[in-house]
């Protein structure tokens, strides 16, 4: 089954006002870029978005909170943004701060249709608050749900027609789960290529996942802090 589209602006055409999305990527490493632009210029509202991070206010995940178009975050970390934080501390902004190894087995679970799970991180912290807690071998644990999403938008270095998808390296981070984790998933690809390219073995995403692809161009792939030092 072909999958491909035409571009960002197809890919994301259906998202309704109060959509909740996965969005792949760490930090600034391996984000959708192509489609949060074509969400940016659509103004789809109220969103939640489940995300490693919040983006930085001129990148990423930031320009949709620039332009008041997400409505909750769920997220592991959010340090890089000035926005989200006055948003936050405004009231504008709904949060929910989660444990990062939590948050990535949140959206594992939602993959292989585990409803939920247990794991001690958050015991005694106010990521407990509300939660159901159970002792295991006198050691106690929060149960924390599932994770899952209406669209998950995942970016990756190559796939073909079908949705295989390979990443490159640390781009693979939350999006090989994200991908799982999603009633509809989109892909952008650096790279489309013919079926048959791919080798099975080295494929990180299989098609099953996917139901839509497209090939961006011109990424510009920022990091959020350039470090360099005189040699």
């Amino acid at each position: 089954m072909n999958k491909i589209v035409e571009g960002a602006a197809q890919a994301v055409r259906d998202i309704p006002d109060g959509a909740t999305l996965m969005l792949g990527g760490f930090g600034l490493c391996g984000i959708p870029e192509k489609c949060i632009d074509a969400l940016v210029e659509f103004g789809v509202r109220d969103l939640t978005c489940i995300s490693n991070n919040a983006g930085v206010d001129d990148f990423g995940l930031g320009l949709l909170l620039k332009s008041r178009q997400i409505k909750k975050m769920i997220s592991s970390y959010v340090g890089e943004n000035e926005e989200f934080e006055r948003q936050l501390l405004s009231g504008e902004l709904l949060v929910d701060l989660v444990p990062q190894g939590t948050l990535a087995t949140r959206i594992q679970m939602a993959g292989m249709g585990i409803p939920a799970f247990y794991t001690p991180a958050g015991v005694g912290t106010e990521v407990a608050h509300g939660k159901e807690i159970r002792v295991f071998d006198g050691k106690p644990y929060l149960m924390e749900r599932a994770l899952y999403a209406d669209f998950s938008i995942v970016k990756a270095w190559k796939g073909d027609c079908y949705g295989n998808l390979v990443f490159r390296k640390t781009t693979r981070n939350f999006s090989t789960s994200m991908a799982r984790a999603g009633h509809i998933t989109i892909a952008e690809v650096e790279h489309l290529v013919p079926p048959g390219d791919l080798d099975p073995d080295h494929i990180h995403v299989p098609g099953i996942y996917v139901h839509r692809i497209f090939e961006g161009s011109h990424y510009t792939k920022r990091i959020e802090k350039r470090t360099v030092r005189i040699s």
